[in-house]
Protein backbone atom coordinates (compact mmCIF):
# COMPACT_ATOMS: atom_id res chain seq x y z
CA UNK A 1 0.00 0.00 0.00
CA UNK A 2 1.61 3.49 -0.88
CA UNK A 3 1.81 6.19 1.49
CA UNK A 4 1.14 9.36 0.52
CA UNK A 5 4.18 10.91 2.18
CA UNK A 6 4.57 15.17 1.68
CA UNK A 7 1.76 17.73 3.22
CA UNK A 8 0.86 18.36 -0.17
CA UNK A 9 0.33 14.16 -0.79
CA UNK A 10 -1.91 14.19 2.50
CA UNK A 11 -3.70 17.33 1.59
CA UNK A 12 -4.50 15.93 -1.96
CA UNK A 13 -5.61 12.35 -0.44
CA UNK A 14 -8.21 14.06 1.42
CA UNK A 15 -9.28 16.16 -0.92
CA UNK A 16 -9.63 13.26 -3.17
CA UNK A 17 -11.31 11.34 0.20
CA UNK A 18 -13.95 13.81 0.32
CA UNK A 19 -14.81 14.32 -3.48
CA UNK A 20 -13.41 17.81 -3.46
CA UNK A 21 -14.07 19.78 -6.81
CA UNK A 22 -13.71 23.30 -5.70
CA UNK A 23 -10.53 24.68 -3.76
CA UNK A 24 -11.14 28.51 -2.97
CA UNK A 25 -7.10 29.52 -2.61
CA UNK A 26 -6.78 32.45 -0.58
CA UNK A 27 -3.76 33.59 -0.10
CA UNK A 28 -2.20 32.39 -3.17
CA UNK A 29 0.50 34.57 -3.19
CA UNK A 30 2.58 33.17 -6.67
CA UNK A 31 0.71 29.88 -6.83
CA UNK A 32 2.94 27.80 -4.79
CA UNK A 33 0.03 25.99 -2.93
CA UNK A 34 -2.42 25.41 -6.40
CA UNK A 35 1.20 24.01 -8.22
CA UNK A 36 1.69 21.90 -5.67
CA UNK A 37 -1.71 20.59 -5.19
CA UNK A 38 -1.90 19.92 -9.20
CA UNK A 39 1.62 17.84 -9.05
CA UNK A 40 0.22 15.65 -6.12
CA UNK A 41 -3.02 14.84 -8.38
CA UNK A 42 -5.72 17.12 -7.77
CA UNK A 43 -7.45 18.27 -11.14
CA UNK A 44 -10.90 19.81 -9.70
CA UNK A 45 -11.22 23.98 -9.85
CA UNK A 46 -8.88 26.15 -7.74
CA UNK A 47 -10.00 30.07 -7.87
CA UNK A 48 -6.43 31.62 -6.09
CA UNK A 49 -6.91 34.68 -3.97
CA UNK A 50 -4.11 37.49 -3.47
CA UNK A 51 -3.79 41.20 -2.17
CA UNK A 52 -0.21 42.24 -3.35
CA UNK A 53 -0.80 43.32 -6.81
CA UNK A 54 2.63 42.96 -7.71
CA UNK A 55 2.12 39.41 -7.73
CA UNK A 56 -0.49 39.18 -9.87
CA UNK A 57 1.16 38.92 -13.15
CA UNK A 58 3.33 36.19 -11.79
CA UNK A 59 0.36 34.23 -10.37
CA UNK A 60 -1.71 34.82 -13.59
CA UNK A 61 1.13 32.82 -15.48
CA UNK A 62 1.31 30.24 -13.30
CA UNK A 63 -2.35 29.54 -14.32
CA UNK A 64 -2.70 30.82 -17.81
CA UNK A 65 -1.98 27.17 -19.28
CA UNK A 66 -4.30 25.57 -16.61
CA UNK A 67 -8.16 26.16 -18.21
CA UNK A 68 -9.34 24.87 -14.44
CA UNK A 69 -7.29 27.71 -12.66
CA UNK A 70 -8.99 31.05 -12.03
CA UNK A 71 -7.13 33.88 -10.63
CA UNK A 72 -9.56 36.37 -8.64
CA UNK A 73 -8.42 40.03 -9.10
CA UNK A 74 -6.59 41.58 -6.55
CA UNK A 75 -8.04 41.70 -3.08
CA UNK A 76 -7.53 40.64 0.42
CA UNK A 77 -11.22 38.85 2.42
CA UNK A 78 -12.10 40.03 5.61
CA UNK A 79 -14.98 40.67 7.82
CA UNK A 80 -16.62 43.47 6.03
CA UNK A 81 -15.84 45.27 2.73
CA UNK A 82 -13.71 48.17 2.67
CA UNK A 83 -9.91 49.52 2.36
CA UNK A 84 -7.21 48.37 4.44
CA UNK A 85 -3.27 48.86 4.36
CA UNK A 86 -1.23 45.78 4.01
CA UNK A 87 1.91 45.54 5.75
CA UNK A 88 3.84 43.98 2.90
CA UNK A 89 7.25 42.04 4.22
CA UNK A 90 10.57 41.47 2.42
CA UNK A 91 9.28 37.90 2.32
CA UNK A 92 6.35 37.91 0.43
CA UNK A 93 4.45 35.41 2.03
CA UNK A 94 5.15 36.23 4.94
CA UNK A 95 2.82 39.97 4.15
CA UNK A 96 -0.56 40.68 6.62
CA UNK A 97 -2.89 42.79 7.11
CA UNK A 98 -1.88 42.41 11.17
CA UNK A 99 1.47 44.04 12.52
CA UNK A 100 3.96 41.31 13.41
CA UNK A 101 5.05 40.69 16.46
CA UNK A 102 8.70 41.36 18.31
CA UNK A 103 8.94 37.52 18.32
CA UNK A 104 8.06 37.78 14.41
CA UNK A 105 10.67 40.30 14.64
CA UNK A 106 13.27 39.07 16.62
CA UNK A 107 13.06 35.66 15.26
CA UNK A 108 12.95 36.44 11.22
CA UNK A 109 14.95 39.44 10.56
CA UNK A 110 14.34 38.28 6.74
CA UNK A 111 10.68 39.01 7.11
CA UNK A 112 10.94 42.77 8.15
CA UNK A 113 8.18 44.92 6.59
CA UNK A 114 9.03 46.87 3.66
CA UNK A 115 5.78 48.58 3.28
CA UNK A 116 2.63 49.19 2.76
CA UNK A 117 0.22 48.97 0.47
CA UNK A 118 -3.31 49.59 0.17
CA UNK A 119 -5.95 47.28 -0.81
CA UNK A 120 -9.49 46.11 -1.32
CA UNK A 121 -11.27 43.69 1.46
CA UNK A 122 -14.48 41.65 0.39
CA UNK A 123 -16.01 39.09 2.77
CA UNK A 124 -15.75 36.29 1.28
CA UNK A 125 -19.69 35.54 1.22
CA UNK A 126 -19.85 38.42 -1.31
CA UNK A 127 -17.39 37.48 -3.85
CA UNK A 128 -17.89 33.39 -3.34
CA UNK A 129 -21.29 32.70 -4.59
CA UNK A 130 -20.72 33.49 -8.41
CA UNK A 131 -17.67 31.47 -8.19
CA UNK A 132 -18.81 28.63 -6.63
CA UNK A 133 -20.86 27.68 -10.07
CA UNK A 134 -21.84 24.26 -9.45
CA UNK A 135 -19.25 22.71 -6.78
CA UNK A 136 -20.58 20.03 -4.87
CA UNK A 137 -17.52 19.58 -2.02
CA UNK A 138 -16.12 22.94 -2.21
CA UNK A 139 -12.71 23.95 0.02
CA UNK A 140 -11.40 26.47 1.35
CA UNK A 141 -7.51 26.99 1.99
CA UNK A 142 -6.33 30.15 3.90
CA UNK A 143 -3.11 31.51 4.29
CA UNK A 144 -3.40 34.73 5.43
CA UNK A 145 -0.79 35.45 7.93
CA UNK A 146 -2.92 35.73 11.73
CA UNK A 147 -6.26 37.28 9.86
CA UNK A 148 -7.81 34.02 9.72
CA UNK A 149 -10.49 34.82 11.94
CA UNK A 150 -11.46 37.90 10.06
CA UNK A 151 -11.92 35.98 7.04
CA UNK A 152 -14.10 33.83 8.60
CA UNK A 153 -16.17 36.45 10.30
CA UNK A 154 -17.15 36.93 6.47
CA UNK A 155 -17.69 34.11 5.18
CA UNK A 156 -20.48 32.55 7.71
CA UNK A 157 -22.88 31.53 4.50
CA UNK A 158 -19.73 29.87 2.79
CA UNK A 159 -18.60 27.88 5.82
CA UNK A 160 -22.41 26.16 5.72
CA UNK A 161 -21.81 25.11 2.01
CA UNK A 162 -17.47 24.07 2.64
CA UNK A 163 -16.92 20.22 3.01
CA UNK A 164 -13.48 21.30 4.24
CA UNK A 165 -11.19 23.69 4.71
CA UNK A 166 -7.35 24.49 6.38
CA UNK A 167 -5.86 27.24 7.90
CA UNK A 168 -3.03 28.31 9.38
CA UNK A 169 -2.52 28.30 13.66
CA UNK A 170 -0.30 29.87 15.90
CA UNK A 171 1.65 27.79 18.42
CA UNK A 172 3.14 31.44 19.27
CA UNK A 173 1.99 34.49 18.19
CA UNK A 174 3.61 36.13 15.32
CA UNK A 175 1.04 38.93 14.36
CA UNK A 176 -0.41 41.26 16.78
CA UNK A 177 -4.61 40.31 17.32
CA UNK A 178 -4.14 37.04 15.90
CA UNK A 179 -6.88 34.60 17.14
CA UNK A 180 -5.30 31.76 19.18
CA UNK A 181 -4.96 28.02 17.75
CA UNK A 182 -7.91 26.57 20.63
CA UNK A 183 -10.83 28.96 19.88
CA UNK A 184 -10.56 28.60 15.99
CA UNK A 185 -10.40 25.12 16.36
CA UNK A 186 -13.30 25.12 18.43
CA UNK A 187 -15.18 27.89 16.39
CA UNK A 188 -15.09 25.38 13.62
CA UNK A 189 -15.41 22.24 15.19
CA UNK A 190 -18.60 24.15 16.51
CA UNK A 191 -19.20 24.50 13.10
CA UNK A 192 -19.64 21.03 12.33
CA UNK A 193 -15.89 20.33 11.35
CA UNK A 194 -13.33 17.75 12.70
CA UNK A 195 -9.75 17.84 12.83
CA UNK A 196 -8.22 15.49 9.88
CA UNK A 197 -4.88 16.20 9.52
CA UNK A 198 -2.23 18.46 11.59
CA UNK A 199 0.50 19.40 9.40
CA UNK A 200 4.20 20.87 10.26
CA UNK A 201 4.18 24.84 9.19
CA UNK A 202 6.99 27.33 10.49
CA UNK A 203 10.13 25.63 12.16
CA UNK A 204 11.94 28.14 13.78
CA UNK A 205 15.55 26.83 14.72
CA UNK A 206 16.77 29.72 17.11
CA UNK A 207 13.92 28.41 19.13
CA UNK A 208 13.84 25.13 18.34
CA UNK A 209 9.89 25.00 18.07
CA UNK A 210 7.05 25.35 15.69
CA UNK A 211 5.46 28.70 15.23
CA UNK A 212 2.90 28.13 13.61
CA UNK A 213 0.92 24.67 11.89
CA UNK A 214 -1.48 23.86 9.74
CA UNK A 215 -4.97 22.16 10.19
CA UNK A 216 -7.44 20.75 7.78
CA UNK A 217 -10.79 20.09 9.17
CA UNK A 218 -13.26 18.28 7.10
CA UNK A 219 -17.05 17.47 7.58
CA UNK A 220 -16.49 14.03 8.49
CA UNK A 221 -20.24 13.55 8.70
CA UNK A 222 -19.63 13.90 4.71
CA UNK A 223 -16.97 11.24 4.66
CA UNK A 224 -17.42 8.56 2.15
CA UNK A 225 -18.13 5.08 3.80
CA UNK A 226 -14.54 3.43 4.21
CA UNK A 227 -13.72 0.04 3.54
Amino acid sequence: MTKPRTPTAQIAAALAHFEVDLVLDVGANRGQYARGLRAAGYTGRIVSFEPIAGLQAELARAAEADPSWTVAPPMALGAEPGLAWLEVSAESDMSSLLPQTELLAHVSPSSAVVGREPVRVEPLDRVAPPLLEDARQPYLKLDVQGFESQVLDGASDLLGRLIGLQLELPLAPCYRGEAGWRSQLDRLEAAGFALWLVLPGYFERKLARHLQFDAVLMRASAAPPSL
